[in-house]
């Protein structure tokens, strides 16, 4: 562990699936942490009251004057919130262009030395997906108010209770018949979510490490189909894998969408029209000194863990 003196990181979302993880790895790297979220009951309940280095405070990231406050006297910043399904107010561009342009443009004039931001793996601001559009999008508007920004692009992250291996491996268990997206040739890079916060916490701690882009992969690609098949021996299942066009599958998440929690979305069946790999040549896990996870390696531990 590396003293850091009293360097405070604010995580803003950091009570989701990545944020409460990078928490996790900031406060072993002994910075003091303030997790901004909307419901900082939820990040008590997470870390604790034992901890006088974890602060929990609300903020509302559509708010400048909110925004400022939650990052005061800050040495670096963390942006992990992220958004997959629009609700009202709360859409891609509002939470991945403006909120995060808020958020970089408040951390320069707060002085704060660092700022991450979180972003995806394929983020492009010509891309037809509005929602891997408006994520270039957002990457271009926090670079212009944060010139020394570290984007952070991971590819799709697994780990327990995730919204990914997690929902395939219930619906393997539910189904003799499996229906895949289109033909199953999607390629995927999964990484484990463990991997990306160590990588994020490093970026923090690393004074010398100059500012860039890293995307974040698993040390496999795979076809969606042998992601499946490699999934089902290692939960112990014999499944028939079926292609189902993508014009079906968007009109199923259609109707899926009147639900209040629906199993799938237009959004992520456009995400699983597009390759989620990394780049060629693009800084990753290697120049942190990360070797990451393989999907079978950490599933076999879980499953060992029951």
């Amino acid at each position: 562990m590396v003293a850091t003196n009293g360097r405070t990181v604010t995580v803003f979302g950091g009570t989701g699936f990545l944020g409460r993880r990078i928490v996790r790895h900031l406060r072993y790297r002994e910075f003091p942490v303030r997790i901004v979220s909307r419901h900082p009951d939820r990040g008590r309940k997470q870390f604790g009251p034992d901890d006088p280095q974890l602060q929990s405070v609300v903020a509302n990231i559509h708010e400048e004057r909110s925004v400022a406050d939650a990052l005061a006297g800050s040495y670096g910043v963390v942006n992990a919130v992220s958004h997959y399904v629009e609700h009202g107010l709360e859409t891609f561009h509002s939470v991945h262009v403006e909120s995060a342009q808020r958020v970089a443009a408040q951390t320069r004039l707060a002085g704060v030395e660092r700022l991450v931001h979180v972003s995806g793996i394929g983020a492009d601001a010509a891309a037809p997906s509005r929602c891997i559009r408006k994520r270039g999008e957002g990457e271009l508007a926090v670079r212009a108010a944060f010139n020394d920004a570290f984007v952070v692009r991971p590819a799709v992250m697994f780990g327990p209770d995730d919204a990914f291996l997690t929902t395939i491996l219930n619906l393997l268990r539910q189904l003799p018949i499996y229906p895949m997206f289109g033909r199953g040739l999607t390629r995927l890079q999964p990484a484990y979510v463990e991997d990306v916060a160590e990588a994020i916490g490093r970026i923090m701690q690393r004074a010398e490490t100059p500012s860039m882009i890293f995307e974040f992969g698993g040390p496999r690609v795979y076809s969606y189909e042998e992601l499946l098949r490699a999934l089902a021996p290692e939960a112990d299942l014999k499944r028939i894998l079926i292609p189902l066009p993508f014009s079906a599958w968007r009109a199923l998440a259609w109707t899926a969408e009147l639900l209040p929690n629906p199993p799938v979305t237009r959004n992520q069946v456009e995400l699983m029209q597009v390759n989620n790999v990394c780049s060629p040549g693009v800084p990753g896990f290697a120049e942190l000194g990360i070797s990451p996870h393989s999907v079978e390696n950490m599933l076999e531990q879980t499953l060992r863990s029951r």
